[in-house]
């Protein structure tokens, strides 16, 4: 299983990193998150990865 974390923003900013959008990783965890701009390849190769991994995922359907 993989746990990977990104956004990809107008097509041309890639975030990524174990950074969880909460008041604990902000304040508390040991968090980080890179901010990548100007790499279309890079943006591309993500993009990518997302959609072929998204193939074979299953929706979460709650507990």
């Amino acid at each position: 299983m993989a746990h990977n974390k990104i956004m990809i923003i107008d097509r041309e900013t890639l975030i990524t990193g174990s950074f969880n959008f909460t008041k604990a990783a902000e304040e508390k965890n040991a968090e980080n998150l890179l901010i990548i701009k100007g790499n279309q390849a890079l943006v591309e190769r993500y993009s990518k990865n997302f959609y072929l991994h998204r193939e074979h995922a299953e929706s979460y359907k709650g507990k």
